[in-house]
């Protein structure tokens, strides 16, 4: 069975793939969990952060936003010396400030997923791509997220994230045309 090129590169990463990219996502906490997860990813490879994701979850209570942005300089050196996670601090000092912006839209939309979801009228942008060197890196949608965030004091939100954070999320659908995934019925994430 066809699949996108980037997913053949190991078993974690394809089940990533199968089972979560592009996938329609609706749930708070999980978009949440990915932005943060996009951010840290900035630099290195997103097969690094799949396989860091537990520690990940572990380290921040879960992706708990209301704990997280409580967090101090104690719990920043205790995950500065957790060598489960990335340990760079502008990282994790964004993590609880985007914690702090999360909440804050939560409270202004009525939640992070009716914030988001607004960019792309509520419905995945689907494309037609049939090479990975056709996907772009970012488009004028991302620029347009990425900008909302930052006016949002979001850090780790430039416009690449935010258009790899779409894909994830399943805001835009850049499964290949061919490609296993693309084509079976897309689940909803609640």
């Amino acid at each position: 069975m066809k699949r996108c090129d980037w997913a053949l590169t190991d078993p974690l990463s394809l089940q990533y793939h199968d089972e979560e990219w592009g996938n329609p996502c609706f749930e708070d906490k999980r978009l949440f969990e990915f932005l943060i997860l996009e951010g840290a990813q900035a630099g290195l490879s997103w097969r690094t952060i799949l396989q860091k994701r537990e520690n990940f979850r572990l380290a921040y209570n879960d992706f708990d936003a209301t704990k997280i942005a409580c967090y101090n300089s104690k719990k920043i050196n205790s995950l500065l010396n957790n060598s489960g996670i990335i340990r760079n601090k502008l990282k994790i000092e964004s993590t609880i400030q985007n914690a702090r912006g999360y909440l804050a839209i939560q409270q202004e939309f009525g939640g992070f997923s009716d914030y988001l979801w607004r960019f792309v009228e509520g419905k995945p942008i689907i494309n037609h791509w049939r090479k990975m060197a056709e996907v772009p890196a970012k488009t004028t949608l991302s620029d347009q997220l990425s900008k909302d965030l930052k006016q949002r004091k979001f850090n780790f939100v430039g416009s690449t994230i935010c258009y790899a954070y779409m894909q994830a999320v399943g805001m835009v659908n850049d499964h290949l045309i061919g490609c296993v995934a693309r084509t079976k019925k897309t689940k909803k994430i609640r």
